[in-house]
């Protein structure tokens, strides 16, 4: 462990030396004390995201700090004339105070960047920055008239680049020798079926691909045609965790152990997943590469201990940019949009290093991780794929050539389907309806939402499909002629059935939803979600998303009245139909493809015998 620096090594701060113990604010937040957790009497830090090295150090810039630095004192208001001279000293004396807490902040984030800086003094520098939220957002202040080369924060140097995006279009995928690829994949089911469609097509072009996630999808898996390895975590415990945290980081000690029982199953299974034989047949495997996304955690550095290419791909933004903040960050001023993706990827990795190193150590015979750094320690030139569509999102001017927008990935389901006959009945027997529904996401009071739902659908004269999920909805006291309950259905089959959807805003739904020329609401739970719903609104498709905690009946009369103005089904149709010719599999698979060190390997002089084509000494990595 590094050693902890000595207090006047840190920058000056306006708070006290003695800094005091983390404190719950009266709205529920608290000041600081993020926690890395390595007090645990077994050895394991108790952090799975929030930060504390044992050392429960400088709170955040609470709002005390903020307080004290950026309004006038309350004895402005309150003195008489007489005293306008001594009034107008303590105005000028809070300038200043203004001015050296700008300075402190800008000076505390440029030293993030440094990598020479012990991860302990870092901590007590992400401390006095940031706050983590009971939500499990990360939230820092930023002077309003702040910069963002105030902030430490520099422009890539690709920035003022012309880059070609053009993802490998002129690429004849025929070249590229039969791979093992193995897709390391974390999350719902919304996050595993992008990756079922991207590995369907580059099994088209004749690679092996193993698909490792929850042992719940398996024959969801299997059934799609890929190979199936189990890695851990239950997306069930993940996605109630993430519902109530919003996010990958606690917001309390209680969620700590839940959150790093999760991560550790999950970063203890990827080596395995990526060499062991088929669970089943019994088949070898040995990945030639690795395709993940960032909640995999341990990807990076399974990658770098079996010396292959790794691509990750990913539904919301991990990449930094000044275009738009960190989705798990809350951040107003753009100056700080930038930094807030440093912020929140230094928190996340603070709270599982000590994972990360016991297996870099034990399993994977790599050295610890001592620095912070970017991409949670790892090398920063690993390409990144986003799955999404570039009319509804473009990709930032500030991302470089390792970094492309695919388009959304679909899988076909809609093709194979059969609905029931009693739904298509009811479809025929009205008009089109709004969809409903949160799809595996749990649901605090199913009884209470779905109450609310029925009585809007009846308050705006909608007939409505209610999706059961996960969450429990749908359970009416009596049935309902406008109202059908249904369970597991294709989106990409029933929102052509639908005038409009209602949705909690993951990614695939999103696009489903989009390109179905739906107007969307979305009800953000947590991850990506408010991003998306932030999005959808942006483009003129959708009104403003409603948070979960905010679900209420006039918000969601005033939602669905939003989507029923003819002008926003008139943008939803044209942004369905500039999505139409898009092919967000392809457009990953060449992306993938683009990227490996070696395109053209040079045909193999003797036999290989095993039926894979070995593609390591093109890699470098014999």
């Amino acid at each position: 462990m590094v050693a902890e620096p000595p207090e006047e090594d840190l920058p000056s701060s306006s708070t006290s030396s003695e800094h005091p113990p983390a404190e719950r604010k009266e709205d529920g937040r608290s000041t600081g004390g993020l926690d890395n957790g390595e007090v645990s009497g077994e050895g394991e830090g108790a952090g799975g995201g929030a930060v504390d090295n044992g050392c429960r150090s400088s709170p955040g810039i609470s709002e005390r700090q903020i307080s004290k630095v950026n309004t006038l004192p309350v004895d402005v208001f309150e003195t008489d004339k007489s005293e306008s001279t001594s009034s107008q000293d303590k105005l000028e004396r809070s300038k200043t105070e203004r001015q050296k807490h700008h300075n402190i902040l800008a000076e505390e984030a440029a030293r993030i960047f440094d990598n020479n800086i012990p991860v302990q003094q870092k901590l007590k520098l992400l401390n006095r920055i940031a706050t983590v939220k009971d939500d499990g957002t990360v939230e820092f202040e930023v002077p309003v008239d702040a910069e963002p080369q105030d902030l430490g924060v520099k422009p890539r140097d690709s920035e003022n680049e012309v880059v070609d995006d053009e993802p490998a279009d002129a690429m004849d995928l025929q070249y590229i020798p039969p791979l093992q690829i193995v897709m390391l994949i974390v999350g719902t089911r919304g996050d595993v079926q992008p990756f079922v469609a991207i590995g369907k097509r580059l099994q088209d072009y004749g690679h092996r691909v193993r698909l490792a996630t929850h042992s719940n999808f398996k024959e969801f898996v299997l059934t799609a045609g890929l190979e199936f390895y189990p890695l851990g975590g239950d997306p069930k415990v993940l996605a109630g965790y993430m519902v109530k945290n919003k996010g990958f980081l606690p917001s309390g000690p209680s969620e700590i152990p839940i959150q790093r029982n999760q991560i550790k199953d999950i970063i203890y299974s990827l080596l395995p997943a990526c060499k062991e034989p088929d669970i089943d047949s019994g088949v070898p495997f040995k990945a030639d590469a690795i395709i993940a996304n960032p909640p995999a955690y341990g990807h990076t550095h399974v990658a770098e201990a079996l010396k292959v290419p790794l691509h990750i791909f990913f539904t919301m933004p991990w990449t930094p940019t000044s275009e738009f903040p960190h989705p798990l960050s809350r951040v107003k001023q753009q100056a700080g949009y930038r930094l807030s993706y440093q912020i929140v990827d230094s928190l996340i990795w603070l709270g599982i290093r000590d994972m990360i190193n016991d297996v870099r150590k034990k399993k994977l015979k790599l050295r610890p991780v001592t620095y912070l750094s970017g991409s949670q320690g790892s090398d920063s030139d690993v390409p990144y794929g986003y799955i999404w569509s570039p009319h509804l999102v473009p990709k930032p001017k500030d991302w470089g050539p390792k970094v492309d927008v695919v388009g959304f990935c679909f899988l076909d389901l809609a093709s194979n389907y059969e609905p029931p006959e009693e739904l298509v009945k009811w479809l025929q027997a009205g008009e089109k309806p709004i969809y409903i529904g949160f799809g595996s996401l749990p649901v605090e009071e199913p009884e209470k939402m779905t109450q609310i739902i029925v009585e809007a659908l009846e308050k705006t004269g909608q007939r409505g499909i209610i999706n059961k999920g996960w969450g429990g909805l749908g359970n009416l006291a009596e049935p309902k002629e406008s109202i059908y309950l249904l369970d597991n259905v294709p989106h990409d089959w029933l929102f052509l059935q639908c005038k409009a959807v209602v949705h909690h805003g993951g990614a695939g739904t999103t696009a489903a939803g989009l390109r179905a020329a739906c107007p969307t609401t979305i009800v953000p739970f947590f991850g990506d979600q408010p991003f998306w719903g932030e999005r959808v609104h942006a483009r003129g498709v959708g009104p403003p998303p409603i948070p979960v905690e905010e679900f209420s009946l006039p918000k969601l009369v005033d939602a669905i009245n939003f989507m029923l103005d003819p002008p926003v089904k008139k943008r939803a149709v044209e942004l369905a139909k500039a999505m139409e010719n898009e092919d967000g599999v392809t457009g990953a698979v060449r992306a993938f493809f683009k990227h490996l060190p070696c395109r053209k390997p040079e045909p193999e002089p003797e036999q290989v015998p095993s039926s894979f084509f070995s593609v390591r000494r093109c890699f470098g990595c014999s």
